[in-house]
């Protein structure tokens, strides 16, 4: 991804106003689009701690978990407190266990990165949104460089991107973004 994309995304940050005195900024797009890389680089940026959508999904819960979500994250930082969280136990790769509790300080700026953390919910409460995408073929690709050694791999991002592509479309995310990225080749991401 290009210093100047970064960098106009961070100068948008600086300059919004925050919501209840704290900037939340959203990293919301498919699987495999490049989240991660974005959100690390605006983290370094702007000195704020990133929270993974990665402690919330399950391969059997892409939009679901919100509810939890919501009350251990974003409606604790909205009130000027910690956000302390239980993450989701990655050792149960496939499905839905719980693991050790998470604290994220309340801190100016905080970093949402992950699938559907923009979604509807988040209106008038998030300070900025940032979409990042890159086609079909090339997220699974991405997803199965990462996970392709895990029995099933293919069939469970296959299964995922159908529920992603459906569950943003009825909630329009991409529409509602400040800022939308394309991390596809030519677009300048290394």
């Amino acid at each position: 991804m290009p210093d100047d994309v970064v960098d106009q995304v961070v100068a948008a940050v600086v300059g919004c106003a925050p919501v209840n005195g704290i900037k939340i900024v959203g990293v919301d797009g498919p699987s495999g689009g490049g989240k991660s890389h974005l959100a690390h680089r605006l983290s370094e940026a702007l000195t704020a701690p990133i929270v993974e959508i990665d402690d919330f999904v399950s391969w059997g819960n892409l939009a679901g978990w919100w509810p939890r979500f919501d009350a251990q994250v974003l409606t604790p930082l909205l009130r000027g407190r910690p956000a302390v969280y239980q993450a989701r136990d990655w050792t149960d790769w496939y499905g839905d266990t719980l693991g050790e509790w998470k604290t994220r300080p309340w801190a100016p700026t905080v970093i949402f990165e992950g699938v559907t953390c923009t979604r509807r919910e988040t209106v008038g409460r998030l300070a900025y949104a940032v979409w990042v995408e890159a086609p079909a073929p090339l997220r699974l690709a991405r997803g199965l460089a990462r996970d392709g050694s895990r029995a099933g791999a293919e069939r469970f991002w296959r299964q995922w991107m159908a529920e992603e592509d459906a569950f943003f479309r009825a909630d329009g995310t991409r529409d509602r973004a400040d800022r939308i990225i394309d991390t596809s080749p030519g677009s300048g991401r290394p």
